[in-house]
Order: C-alpha cells, then structure tokens, then sequence
C-alpha cells in the first residue's frame, strides 16, 4: 500500500494530479486492492509521512487547483455569435498597454547577444514596477513583477541595478515590487517550475504577481524527453506548454508572462524584411506568444537601436527608434533618420565632415606661414587640393562653417593691425579659433636661443548670423562662440 500512495503523492507533487484527486485515487486503489482495507486514519498518516519525505527529498511541489485541469468535452466553454456581439461589458485592463502585454498574453523580447537587451528589460521592469511610462509602454499601476533571470552573477546584478540612471521617485515607488533572482544553475523543469512557485509565493505571499519575466530562455530551457533544444519546434512547443504555463498556472493564471529570447544569425536585410523570424525556434514560438518585441541594430556603426513591435491583441504600433543617453533610454525622433540608402548617406556625411576638417586645417596652417585668406581667394588658392573638390564645393562647406561659427572673419582695424591688405571683399580674411599669424619679426627662443619668426594671435571681428546670413560684429573677440547646437 505504501509503494502505491508513493506513486500518487508523486503524480501529485509534479502537478500532474490535484491533490483531491490524488487522495480520491489512493482511497480508491485502498478499497479496491488491498485486502483489508486499511483504515481511513492510517491512510491518512501514511500519506503525511510520505508526502514529508517526497517535498524534503525532492523540493516544493507544484500544486494544482481543481480549477486548473483541462475541462471535459462536456464542459468546454464554446459561444453561440449572438452571445459575443451582445457582450458589451468592458474589456480588461491592459497589463502593459497599449495591449502589449493583456492578462493571461505572453511577450516575447528577442535580440542579439550585446545589443542591449537585458539592460533594457531591466529598465522596462523596474518602470512598471514603479506604475511608470516607459517609451511609451504603460502599466495599469505599479505592478508586482517576478524576474527569474539566469544570465548574471549577484554582484554584477547588483551593481547594474545600483547604475541605473533613473528619477528617485521611480526607484523608490518600485523598492518591493521588483523580485529579482541571481543566475540561476537550473533548468525550468519539474523541479524548476516547484522551485521557481515556491519562491514566487514566498516573496508575494499577499497577492500574486502581475509579470513573470523568465531571462533568457537558453538558459533555462527544457524541451522534454526527446528535446531537440530550442531551435526544434516540437522541443519550444513542450516548453511553453508544459514548462512556463505550468509555472504560470501554479501561481496567478491571469499574470503575464515576458520571455527574453536570443535570434539566430541572420543578414540585416533579411531581419529587416521579417525581423521576428529572426527569433530562435521562431516558428512555434511566433505562432504561441500575444506580442512580441524585437531590438536589433540596422548599422553595427551606430548606436542606435530599432525596436520592432508585432500585436496579437490590438493594433499594430510603430516601429520605434531607441538609444542610451546619458545612461537613460530614451526614443529618438525617426524623422531625424534616413529611410533610404543609409549605408550611402553616412558615407556622403563622413565626407562632408572630412572636408570641413581639411579646410579648418589648412586655414590655420596657412596663418602658421603667415598667409590669410578671403573666401574667395581661399577657394580658388586650394581648388582640387586636399580632395576638396571644385571652388563651388569649396566655398559652400566654408559658407556651412561660417553659418555654425566654426569659421569667424577679419577686417577693417583688426585686419590693418595683422598687416593684411584692404580691399572689397564682403566677409573679410577667414580665420579659425586659436590661430596665429606668422609676422616678419623675428623674437630668440628664451629655452633653445635660436631665432624665430614671431607671431601674433588672430581675433576675429565678425561672425556670419545663422538665422539671416548677415556678417555682424562680434560681441568680445576674446571669446569665441560656436553657434551648431548638438
């Protein structure tokens, strides 16, 4: 008898049994088998003693409510048309909204190793921990979050939570409704989902948690028996099914569920073409979760980040453009990004950039050999040189330096004091910060005693106004002021 309620109180603590079924089924086998039956009051401190040894022997177990078992044909919920048109009654509350995470939904945040996505999970969680806005993903209130992370040690987990640059009111209003668990050494089997529900109940003892967040599914995957890993379909089927709605089952069904997940390797075009094929085991795992949200970089280059988003529940949302400032995530305004031929437009920029650079240079050489320039004559004087291209091209990026006051002019007094000629020019000599002139006096090096040439240090006395083009009078020499705001 004792060899048979073992075999029960098993079934029963792997949650493949209710515990009322469990006891139904030891009584059952009681009075059916053994012969005489043992009393009720000795069945049942068997089944005590038993069921100590099993939980110290092999951990917490996984209880199942009566209510969790799949329901027999004869009870399946099904509802005629007329009864889905004529329920009026308002729709639950988003999790995250707008519908990306609804009670019950699955998420699933995919990327790359390195491109940043656990440092942005953990963001995300610790604003919705707080009830707060994050790129526009909403909770409905600060919510009870449960993130069982496999991926980092306790001390560099602390130290990336302790640097996160947040407002002090967030941090504070999510202190005790973010749970976090080191790396962990196991998998999500039936021995991980017990262990993982127990310490869920333990840490929310009052109320269940609203988002369990796994990360990353490598880590603690078990795809059953005759797993293939995560990459076979059958394998990713069994785990969510049997692994993470089990886990979900046994602690708040209603809760919602975030997944971190790694992608395969794949051609940017091709991500960009259908970037959530780009998700490990995509197949059955896209045909499983209720939204989905992916970050990849276009250009290895750039920091920048895009983060695709797909719905079940609700409409499709925008592609949004994202990247770290001042250690803060923040959205970056896709009208300031290029839709087309990026790998183009970047080189076209490097370029212009190249040339500004070249001609700051060689404004300032040209004073170390005692030679200034209008910006007519320095046009033509450097024309083809230095791949500047033609005049024209010459006289437009000098015409862009001047506009964000990397370039400022000489004239009139100052110009005459510098010993330059005076003549018609409309700007003036154009000079750049710091620069010298080289005169034809000559001063002894106090440190070498060699004789040198002097020079004197070039202020300018007009500026180019960036709103009209106007050449106006600067305001202190002695200061010069960039007008390119970053």
């Amino acid at each position: 008898m004792s060899a048979a309620i073992g075999h029960y109180i098993r079934l029963v603590h792997e949650g493949k049994l209710t515990p009322n079924d469990g006891w139904e089924a030891i009584c059952q086998y009681n009075a059916a088998m053994v012969r005489p039956a043992w009393p009720m009051e000795r069945l049942q401190q068997e089944a005590d003693r038993l069921w100590a040894l099993h939980v110290r022997k092999n951990g917490p177990a996984l209880l199942r409510n009566d209510a969790d078992q799949v329901a027999s044909p004869a009870t399946m919920l099904a509802y005629k048309l007329r009864e889905l048109l004529g329920d009026t009654s308002p729709m639950p509350d988003d999790i995250i909204a707008p519908r990306v995470l609804t009670p019950g939904g699955l998420l699933v945040l995919g990327g790359a190793p390195k491109v940043g996505k656990s440092d942005f999970l953990i963001s995300l969680l610790v604003h919705l921990a707080a009830g707060v806005s994050f790129l526009g993903f909403t909770p409905n209130r600060a919510l009870r979050v449960y993130y069982l992370q496999a991926e980092i040690q306790y001390h560099y987990l602390r130290e990336r939570l302790q640097g996160i640059r947040l407002d002090a009111s967030v941090i504070a209003a999510a202190l005790d409704n973010l749970v976090a668990t080191p790396k962990l050494r196991l998998l999500l089997d039936e021995k991980g989902i017990a262990l993982a529900a127990a310490s869920i109940r333990e840490h929310f003892p009052d109320a269940p948690p609203d988002i369990i967040c796994i990360d990353p599914i490598r880590n603690l995957f078990d795809g059953g028996p005759d797993s293939g890993g995560e990459n076979d379909n059958a394998a990713m089927m069994f785990f969510l099914n049997e692994r993470v709605e089990r886990l979900r089952e046994a602690v708040a069904p209603d809760c919602g569920v975030i997944l971190a997940h790694h992608t395969k390797k794949m051609n940017r075009k091709a991500v960009g073409e259908d970037p959530f094929q780009a998700l490990s085991g995509a197949s059955a795992l896209r045909g499983f979760y209720t939204s989905g949200l992916l970050m990849h970089r276009p250009d290895e280059d750039s920091t920048l980040r895009r983060l695709e988003i797909e719905l079940r529940n609700g409409p499709s949302l925008a592609t949004k453009l994202i990247d770290k400032e001042n250690g803060r995530w923040v959205e970056i305004n896709p009208m300031n990004e290029r839709l087309v031929r990026h790998d183009i437009g970047a080189k076209h920029d490097a370029e212009r950039e190249r040339k500004g650079d070249v001609i700051l240079n060689l404004i300032a050489e040209q004073g170390m050999q005692g030679k200034m320039y209008t910006l007519m004559q320095f046009a033509s004087k450097f024309e083809n040189k230095g791949s500047l291209g033609s005049e024209t091209s010459i006289r437009n990026r000098i015409h862009v330096l001047a506009t964000k006051g990397h370039v400022k002019f000489v004239r009139g007094e100052e110009a005459e004091r510098l010993g330059l000629p005076q003549g018609a020019t409309k700007y003036g000599y154009l000079c750049v910060k710091d620069m010298v002139l080289q005169t034809d006096a000559e001063h002894v090096n106090g440190e070498t005693g060699e004789v040198e040439p002097a020079v004197v240090k070039v202020v300018p006395t007009h500026f180019m106004c960036p709103q009209t083009g106007a050449v106006l009078p600067v305001e202190n020499p002695d200061v010069w002021v960039d007008q390119e705001v970053d």
